[in-house]
């Protein structure tokens, strides 16, 4: 870059962090230590989609670990004890926004109904673009999605070429917990077809992303034009090879 030497002081802090980053060791030993400290009250996202691409040996060792009053960002509420349902059950689940809640969703429907959890139903659609929005550092837009339904209430609204619109905030966690196929000890992420959905998205729109694999490959053993996460959203691997709910 023009002006800038390689004996200024802030390129080299900046080199040294990037360097620091780039050996930090991602590769947790255990599902357990991977969410040991995840205190209550926190936020996550949860990626999968119809049954593809849920972290659930990750949900399972939340289970385990305990934390409450937890404020969960998902496209549905778990099936039966499967997927979040085991969140739901245990009680550990504060609010959530969702997409489709679902019909499978015995323990939340059970405690939603009762007026235990609070739901922020979102359009499918704008749910990612929440997230995909504040991984791009955009901190609200405007869409004419919901304009004059419930999802419109209390919401901005504004008018372009003639077209209402109702403002969307971006959405951000604590944490993303997410599920990938293969990773990189850097942490580079490949996908396997429909379990891609909405992990990638997540994984820019969290402070802390945990994601389980069920490889872990050296550096360099990735083809780069199949890798869609970039190492530098994911902070914690670990591997739950053959693993459903462990």
């Amino acid at each position: 870059m023009k002006g800038w030497s390689w004996t200024d002081g802030t390129l080299r802090l900046a080199a040294v962090r990037f360097v620091m980053m780039a050996h930090k060791n991602k590769v947790y030993p255990s599902l357990n230590s991977a969410v040991a400290d995840v205190p209550d009250g926190a936020s996550i996202m949860f990626g999968g989609f119809g049954g593809a691409g849920f972290p659930n040996n990750l949900i399972q060792a939340l289970a385990r670990q305990g934390a409450k009053n937890l404020r969960v960002i998902s496209n549905n509420c778990g099936t039966g004890e499967g997927e979040l349902g085991i969140l739901f059950k245990n009680r550990q689940i504060r609010s959530v926004v969702a997409a489709f809640p679902g019909p499978g969703a015995k323990y939340f429907q059970e405690q939603f109904d009762a007026g235990e959890i609070d739901l922020e139903l979102v359009p499918q659609g704008i749910l990612c673009e929440r997230m995909r929005a504040y991984g791009a550092g955009i901190p609200a837009f405007y869409s004419p999605v919901g304009v004059e339904t419930d999802v419109a209430r209390g919401k901005e609204e504004r008018t372009f070429r003639g077209k209402r619109h109702i403002l969307e905030e971006a959405l951000g966690a604590d944490y993303a917990f997410i599920r990938a196929y293969r990773a990189d000890r850097l942490g580079n992420l490949v996908y396997r077809e429909a379990a891609r959905n909405f992990n990638p998205v997540m994984a820019t729109a969290a402070a802390t992303t945990i994601v389980e694999v069920e490889q872990i490959v050296e550096v360099g053993a990735l083809d780069p034009e199949a890798i869609v996460t970039p190492s530098v959203f994911v902070d914690r691997i670990v591997q739950a090879k053959g693993q459903r709910f462990v």
